[in-house]
């Protein structure tokens, strides 16, 4: 068995973001300009706060590529945190002296993890706390992602996502297979229709102007996963298992459905289940009618679409902030205030594809792994081949 991981290491002001990925193999085909592609799309979206003004995010590949092909040994890459400069005393890695503008955080953010970080690791000061628990750290996560999603395009994967609701405007009209990526790309909130986009634009100026931040709910769909990723035979080998989690660790993501999960909840059960039905033209010699339960049955794919929706709420750091308390002295104050974005929705979309591009690549490593690109390919056109012994009466 194949075994892919990722590490990263950094702090939000602190010199940058250190990557490193193990488990690819070799003979794939990578370059720097194909991961700072995909971390550029991360800086988007509207709403979007005064950090990405400063940062033009590129992952600097240290080690595991040679001529721009894999090597089968880690993959090391740095991010520069351009905000640093501002930042040198205030995140300095040695002691400096009390005449330096430390930049000392006290004063609690409420919904952040300021409160339980502080408490958990005895920290006086919450920068000690929210410099890690930033989604800058994200941006080394889409650098991780964007070698699993080259992996996985080789095996015929592709990842997308859009915004399907911000705040309370709903932007489903168009259905999953029918939305137009290339559009969903060129908007600014990430909608799939043109009149999602103009409310999703007015729900986010009516926030700022209100000082306020919003949530949503974005999807992330991968087409192209053969059936049988992940696996029924332990909890912890559960392809949806894996992905919630994964999902539930993006900053502020507090609900992840399968499918139409939660819908499903109100119907009969004649209404829910993908009823199957004989299918010469497909793969699998089957095919479901419908695709309720979004790609994936007792744990494992089905050779459907993988539909995952993302609840993400509003930004802690608000422009008007709430009141809250000092955590050494215990009196009331005004929250902190840290620059942040008024809605992340779009900008949480990437993040979500790079989630499930990673939880995709840890699970097709496992089933086709092999030590070169041209040997999972072989192994997976091989597994897919075997299927042809079913359904032929």
């Amino acid at each position: 068995m194949t075994t892919f991981r990722y590490l990263t290491a950094g702090e939000s002001h602190g010199p940058g973001l250190t990557v490193i990925v193990e488990g690819i193999p070799a003979g794939l085909n990578l370059t720097e300009e194909y991961i700072e592609k995909q971390m550029s799309r991360r800086q988007k979206g509207y709403g979007s706060g005064g950090r990405m003004k400063i940062e033009k995010d590129r992952a600097d590949i240290r080690s595991g590529v040679r001529h721009a092909v894999t090597l089968g040994s880690p993959i090391a890459m740095w991010i520069e945190n351009r905000d640093f400069a501002n930042w040198t005393d205030a995140m300095s890695v040695s002691e400096v002296g009390d005449d330096c503008d430390k930049k000392v955080y006290t004063k609690i953010v409420p919904g952040h993890a300021d409160f339980p970080g502080a408490l958990k690791y005895v920290q006086h000061d919450l920068r000690n706390v929210l410099e890690r628990a930033s989604a800058r750290e994200t941006a080394a996560r889409v650098a991780a992602a964007s070698v699993a999603r080259r992996l996985l395009e080789e095996i015929g994967i592709s990842i997308h996502s859009r915004a399907v609701t911000t705040g309370d405007q709903d932007g489903r009209a168009v259905a999953t297979e029918d939305v137009d990526w290339d559009a969903v790309e060129a908007s600014e909130v990430r909608a799939s229709d043109s009149d999602a986009d103009e409310r999703f634009k007015i729900a986010i100026d009516k926030s700022k102007a209100d000082r306020t931040t919003i949530g949503g709910v974005f999807e992330v769909v991968a087409f192209g996963a053969p059936v049988g990723l992940g696996s029924h035979v332990h909890w912890d080998r559960k392809l949806d298992a894996k992905i919630a989690q994964a999902m539930m660790s993006i900053n502020a993501v507090k609900g992840v459905e399968i499918g139409s999960g939660f819908a499903n909840t109100r119907k009969p059960g004649r209404e829910v289940q993908d009823v199957i039905e004989p299918d010469p033209s497909d793969p699998r010699k089957f095919s479901q009618i419908t695709n309720h339960a979004g790609g994936i049955e007792g744990g494992m794919s089905n050779g459907n679409p993988i539909v995952v929706n993302v609840a993400i709420k509003p930004i802690a750091t608000m422009t008007n902030p709430l009141p809250s308390v000092d955590i050494n002295t215990g009196e009331i104050a005004e929250a902190a205030y840290n620059r942040s974005d008024v809605c992340q929705v779009a900008r949480a979309c990437t993040v979500g594809e790079a989630m499930l591009a990673l939880v995709l690549a840890d699970v097709v490593l496992e089933k086709f792994g092999g030590d070169s690109v041209d040997e999972i390919k072989r192994n997976c056109a091989g597994y897919i081949e075997s299927h042809q012994a079913f359904g032929n009466g």
